[in-house]
């Protein structure tokens, strides 16, 4: 089995069509969704095209999701996504809350050559959780007490890397549509031993323009943040340095 993981696609649905169009050319026989898929522009047009992979998709939800049923449900929370949460939550229907409402936080699959492996949004233990590329060895064994999985997948924080941490692997795929560096959209592919951090380009001045033209409130500006200027890495490390304490 070949496994594509897709994270923190941010309803950003040009960016997954590129990279939905990549992933079937290599072959990918499951797909994983690693949480916080439509906190963005186009959630509703989105989540249907997800919904249209069928059980080829493994769903996993990310604080995204929860933020976003709460929101929907009329219990809008107070943390730093909620006022993301409430404009996405006018853009969907109950079709689209029930399909984010109830998935697993952590999901374990057998990959040809890598043995079991074990994807979660932020943390196996929170869906919130800001572990990065350069936390130390002491931080990562916190977070990760427990899990026996030898890889772990991890999304939450928009950046690839893959690295050693106390003894097990950990591999972030980055974001497919709010990535933080080289623009592109960026996802894994893992299988027959190994893991590739892959980054496919698409047109981002056409997404843009299509991202601007739907219903979303702050749909321009957010093409322009995300899309066409988006982040350095250098910028969203020292912007998430001050969420990575317990």
């Amino acid at each position: 089995m070949r496994v594509a993981v897709l994270a923190d696609i941010h309803a950003n649905l040009p960016a997954l069509e590129a990279v939905l169009a990549d992933v079937d050319a290599r072959g990918a026989d499951r797909i994983v969704l690693l949480g916080d898929i439509a906190g963005g522009p186009l959630p509703a047009e989105t989540l249907d095209r997800l919904a249209g992979l069928g059980d080829r998709a493994v769903w996993v939800h990310g604080n995204g999701e929860r933020e976003l049923v709460d929101a929907f449900d009329g219990r809008p929370g107070e943390g730093p996504g909620a006022a993301d949460a409430a404009e996405c939550a006018g853009l969907i229907d109950q079709r689209h809350r029930d399909l984010m409402a109830g998935l697993p936080m952590t999901v374990t699959l057998d990959v040809d050559g890598l043995g079991p492996v074990l994807f979660c949004h932020a943390t196996p233990r929170r869906d919130d959780e800001f572990v990065l590329v350069d936390s130390p060895v002491a931080r990562w064994r916190a977070v990760l007490g427990g899990v026996g999985e030898r890889l772990v997948v991890c999304g939450h924080t928009h950046m690839p890397f893959d690295r050693l941490a106390g003894g097990r692997r950990v591999v972030n795929p980055g974001s497919v549509g709010m990535a933080y560096g080289p623009a592109g959209a960026y996802w894994a592919l893992l299988g027959d031993g190994t893991v590739q951090l892959r980054r496919t380009a698409y047109d981002a001045t056409a997404a843009a323009a299509r991202i601007a033209a739907s219903a979303h409130p702050r749909a321009a500006a957010w093409a322009g943040e995300y899309v066409t200027s988006p982040y350095g890495d250098a910028e969203a490390l020292e912007a998430f340095a001050g969420f990575t304490r317990d």
